[in-house]
């Protein structure tokens, strides 16, 4: 008889570990806890773990403790840390016990950290999260991959989870998430990178109108706003999903230079938010106002 899962831990309480922990609470689980590097950081130590203790979340004091107390693992964190998660949970997990592992990494890391978690008798599934989880939370769409993705299914979707199996072979789901990529993330960065230059030369509003009338579907000024605004916020661990996209792109024998690009984009806009340069909250301003601050920062790093 399958072992039912009533203890849920997250591994990264960052946006989304707050999202789901939060979510998961308003089921009827006896246990959801967290783990996260910042749980041992002095400077942000209390107040994390003072939000995880607010929401009904035990903040564990180590992955292993929380993957001997989970049945299910979910992982969500930065993209380049999927791999060092599976392996740091793996040896901890209960015989049967299960991963999910929602990061944005490349098929051929999921088939590693599969590997490994199948090897110490544990169960992976992977995710590809296919939208920004907010304002989706828990239901946000996601693709489930793997031979045990069909018997986890039925467990995320009474969980109100949007999600549907598309194959039993581990990497056809983080494939599709990541060659999503190559596209989303690759037109936030070059709508920066247009808005921008185009701000400087004052052709901005002839450059929208143009853009208007070929894809009339889009409203360009309201889009441009939130792409500046999601980049600011998020473009650090962005840029790590798009190296770890180049690394797919790799993998399928193509050498990635939009990935590749893209990376240091959102990098660099990422780093001028932390420099204060342009608002770094995740507030939607003016696409302009994002811009101007851009300019300003032209030969600061």
């Amino acid at each position: 008889m399958e072992r039912p899962v009533q203890c849920v831990g997250l591994i990264g309480y960052g946006e989304v570990g707050k999202i789901f922990g939060q979510a998961l609470r308003a089921f009827d689980l006896p246990w959801v806890g967290a783990w996260d590097l910042k749980f041992a950081q002095p400077e942000v130590a209390e107040a994390e773990r003072a939000h995880a203790a607010a929401q009904g979340v035990a903040a564990c004091a180590s992955a292993a403790e929380l993957a001997r107390q989970s049945d299910l693992v979910i992982s969500a964190v930065t993209a380049s840390q999927a791999l060092t998660v599976a392996e740091a949970v793996a040896p901890h997990l209960r015989p049967g016990s299960w991963l999910l592992d929602l990061n944005s990494a490349s098929p051929g890391i999921k088939q590693r950290a599969a590997a490994v978690v199948e090897v110490a008798g544990g169960r992976y599934v992977e995710a590809g999260v296919m939208t920004s989880v907010p304002p989706y939370g828990i239901r946000v769409p996601m693709l489930l991959g793997g031979p045990q993705a069909d018997r986890l299914a039925p467990v995320l979707r009474a969980w109100g989870m949007d999600v549907e199996v598309v194959s039993p072979r581990i990497g056809v789901a983080s494939a599709t998430k990541m060659c999503r990529s190559i596209l989303i993330k690759g037109l936030e960065a070059l709508v920066i990178e247009s808005y921008s230059a185009a701000r400087h030369y004052g052709v901005e509003a002839a450059m929208i109108a143009t853009l208007q009338e070929t894809f009339p579907g889009i409203d360009w000024t309201q889009q441009g706003g939130y792409f500046f605004s999601r980049v600011a916020q998020h473009g650090r661990r962005r840029a790590e999903e798009m190296r770890e996209v180049a690394q797919t792109v790799r993998e399928a024998g193509f050498e990635p230079w939009m990935a590749a690009a893209t990376a240091e984009k959102h990098d660099w806009v990422a780093a001028q938010a932390r420099a204060g340069h342009i608002p770094a909250d995740g507030r939607r301003e003016p696409w302009q106002s994002y811009a101007d601050g851009l300019l300003a920062a032209r030969g600061k790093g």
